[in-house]
């Protein structure tokens, strides 16, 4: 092969390989919500959430939850609201669902890293109720 070809060659596989298969890319989001999720996301996979012992959700599933639950919470809806019987904000899934007190330690979790302004309201309204 002549010069110019493998350098050819050499520049494509670089290319490919600095640009990645895609596959491990993460979105594009603002620096603190890249951190935020990242954050979020290691303090869950540290937790042993017992009702998640067989099937848990996914990342991303999980990942859908703070942003909700901040929402909710700003337009002045309590816990009770979130995770309650019928709330459309609780934690579950078609494959997967979350235990009440784990779903309460998800909803600190979350709240601590993504509207950590209301953190104290949410743990108040949880110990009130003796749930956390």
């Amino acid at each position: 092969m002549r010069f110019g070809t493998l350098l050819l060659i050499g520049t494509l596989a670089f290319s490919a390989v600095a640009c990645g298969s895609g596959s491990d890319a993460k979105p594009s989001a603002s620096p603190s919500a890249t951190d935020n999720s990242d954050k979020f996301l290691d303090e869950v996979h540290a937790e042993h959430f017992d009702s998640w012992a067989e099937t848990a959700p996914t990342d991303g599933e999980i990942l859908m939850l703070p942003p909700e639950w901040c929402l909710e919470l700003k337009d002045g809806h309590s816990v009770e609201y979130l995770l309650g019987e019928s709330a459309a904000a609780y934690p579950n899934g078609p494959e997967w669902g979350t235990a009440r007190p784990d779903a309460n330690r998800l909803l600190v979790l979350g709240v601590t890293n993504y509207c950590p302004e209301y953190r104290d309201q949410v743990t108040k309204e949880l110990r009130e109720t003796g749930q956390y």
